[in-house]
């Protein structure tokens, strides 16, 4: 009887484990087709049949970002939250992997767009924690150097109320984040991905900050010239092209 429990058991643990890969393969085809909505729906049954499921999590979590970004207000808002909930799981399950401090350290900084400033500046610390270990768990994710040039570049051009937060909660402004580290981190970005488009943008935008129009027109060129490969590329195709017809 034992025997024949242990089997029954064998095969509903083979079976989920089975319908579990097959439903990341389908969430991953309607990822690579610009389908989040139905890749998220993918990832989320995933997780019903097995709620431990680390890449699962992280790529939830990467699909309500991306959702999260073509809305407003409140709905943005609660899917960022939720994009926060499941990296945190993520995190969780697996302490050395890569792609969940990452994903939280997006999640992080998206919730932050609707924070005021002094919990902006509080969560930055967590978020410059986050990256860090992406990039020491794997220093060649090209993404993990993309948000490290945001986080260099934000706190380096803050606001004087910011600021002021920044010296009571940091103890100041970092002495790393700097518009040359952002620089240097999006170029780095570039190097490990150099079709990505909006890892372009955002080196185009902070030339721009720094008054070097010369290469922040070459950038803002890039992003227009190089083919899609993202579901976001459109509308950063669109922000290249105003930027470069407003310098």
């Amino acid at each position: 009887m034992k025997t024949i429990i242990w089997l029954l058991l064998s095969l509903a643990f083979v079976h989920a484990q089975s319908g579990d890969s097959l439903l990341m393969a389908r969430g991953d085809s309607l990822f690579n087709v610009y389908d989040n909505h139905s890749a998220m729906e993918a990832y989320l049954e995933a997780l019903k049949l097995d709620s431990l499921n680390y890449e699962a999590n992280w790529k939830t979590s990467r699909a309500y970002v991306d959702i999260g970004e073509t809305l407003e207000g409140d709905e943005r808002a609660e899917y960022f939250k939720n994009a926060e909930k499941y990296a945190q799981k993520a995190v969780k399950i697996d302490t050395l992997g890569a792609k969940g401090h990452l994903q939280l350290a997006i999640a992080l900084g998206r919730v932050a767009l609707d924070a005021g400033a002094k919990e902006r500046i509080q969560m930055s610390k967590e978020i410059k924690r986050q990256v860090d270990l992406a990039i020491k768990y794997d220093p060649r994710d090209d993404i993990a150097y993309h948000v490290l040039g945001r986080w260099n570049r934000k706190l380096a051009n803050l606001s004087w109320i910011e600021t002021t937060f920044a010296n009571m909660f940091l103890g100041g402004v970092p002495d790393e984040a700097t518009n040359d580290n952002a620089v240097a981190s999006f170029k780095r970005a570039i190097e490990l991905h150099p079709n990505h488009i909006n890892h372009h943008l955002e080196l185009g935008i902070t030339y721009e900050m720094m008054g070097n129009e010369e290469d922040a027109r070459k950038e803002y060129q890039k992003c227009i010239d190089l083919p899609k490969s993202d579901s976001s590329d459109d509308k950063y195709k669109a922000q290249a092209q105003e930027r470069l017809e407003d310098l």
